[in-house]
């Protein structure tokens, strides 16, 4: 798993009736993009996390390279 800060990591609800959570990635702690990260949720909450096999990185574009 690579990431860079401002990309999103989705991590999916591992039971019945539990969401889906989104979470931006503000800095990479990890060697070459690896975790772990430090997160920031949508309530402004902030967490350090070694994402595990339930979790996907969605990468953003970034600004300078869009269209």
């Amino acid at each position: 798993m690579e990431a860079h800060a401002g990309d999103r990591l989705l991590t999916h609800g591992r039971t019945v009736g539990q969401h889906d959570r989104v979470a931006e990635i503000i800095e990479v702690l990890g060697d070459r993009g690896g975790p772990p990260y430090r997160l920031r949720f949508a309530d402004g909450h902030e967490s350090i996390r070694s994402p595990g096999p339930d979790s996907v990185v969605q990468h953003t574009v970034p600004e300078d390279q869009d269209r």
